[in-house]
């Protein structure tokens, strides 16, 4: 698996894949049974630990302990001193705006107040490989794209970012390139679009106003309607071509027959993919 420096890479795997496992490696919390890590073109040294920022999915904050507290702890264990940990923390929890919760302690936090918290105790000391594991987790809509935006700003700003989700959504709005696993193997990878351009399946979407019959009499043995349906004035067809067939021939067949008001290419989804990967591998 090669993540590009300066990028957002997406783990992603059905439960049990290996993705958790492989995350505890890179951070030195699991030892490998086997196979090499580098970093940055260097094997794997225990100091670049240092260089990471890790948000498990388990989390792992003390609960009996005060926000601001545990913060300042978890800074200096990356090595940041008390003085410029106290600077950043400042500027963070201004920025989620959270200054009221510095002298609560962690278990009178909701889940999502607690995982703002560790989301800055984890990008805290500007780490230059971020791992993110399942972080908008307990997050509800409009905090879930707080964080995304952050984290498209720390790649802008440099940091590359791994990012294990089961969200695919989230994957196609944030990740640059993926990896798939399954039984601990890769077994897809690449750039986004390039991965759903690669699984599409001649499949049309066609919105228009006119005959269904006479649509349906155009259209040969080149083609097939695998679903429509009807709402007011208008039909929308999903239609199966033949390789052969190229859009423009599509189109000469509908349009004598009827008005068309919309013509589109189904691309799969990442989830569509997933599945279909993932079912393949069995």
């Amino acid at each position: 698996i090669d993540v590009n420096q300066g990028s957002i890479f997406g783990l992603l795997g059905p439960n049990g894949a290996g993705k958790t496992t492989l995350l505890r490696i890179i951070n030195q919390i699991t030892a490998a049974d086997s196979g090499l890590i580098f970093f940055k073109g260097n094997k794997f040294k225990k100091e670049d630990v240092f260089k990471i920022g890790y948000l498990p999915e388990e989390r792992g904050l003390y609960k009996k302990m005060k926000v601001g507290e545990q913060a300042l702890y978890l800074a200096q264990l990356k090595g940041m001193t008390k003085n410029d940990a106290l600077k950043k923390l400042k500027y963070w929890f201004e920025k989620f705006e959270i200054q009221a919760w510095w002298y609560k302690k962690i278990e009178e936090l909701s889940k999502g107040m607690q995982q703002k918290v560790q989301f800055i105790t984890t990008i805290l000391h500007e780490p230059e490989l971020l791992i993110f594991d399942e972080p908008f987790s307990g997050f509800d809509p409009i905090n879930t794209n707080l964080l995304k935006q952050e984290i498209l700003n720390l790649r802008d700003n440099g940091a590359t970012v791994i990012f294990s989700t089961h969200n695919m959504a989230s994957v196609e709005e944030i990740c640059d390139h993926i990896t798939l696993i399954n039984k601990s193997k890769n077994i897809l990878s690449g750039e986004i679009n390039e991965i759903r351009q690669q699984y599409k399946s001649n499949l049309f979407t066609v919105t228009f106003a006119g005959d269904f019959d006479k649509l349906k009499n155009a259209l040969n043995s080149d083609t097939d309607i695998i679903d429509s349906y009807t709402e007011k004035n208008t039909t929308t067809i999903k239609v199966k071509v033949n390789k052969n067939i190229t859009d423009n021939d599509l189109l000469r067949k509908i349009i004598p027959v009827v008005h068309v008001i919309s013509y589109s290419e189904v691309i799969p989804s990442m989830n569509d993919v997933f599945i279909t990967v993932v079912k393949d591998e069995k």
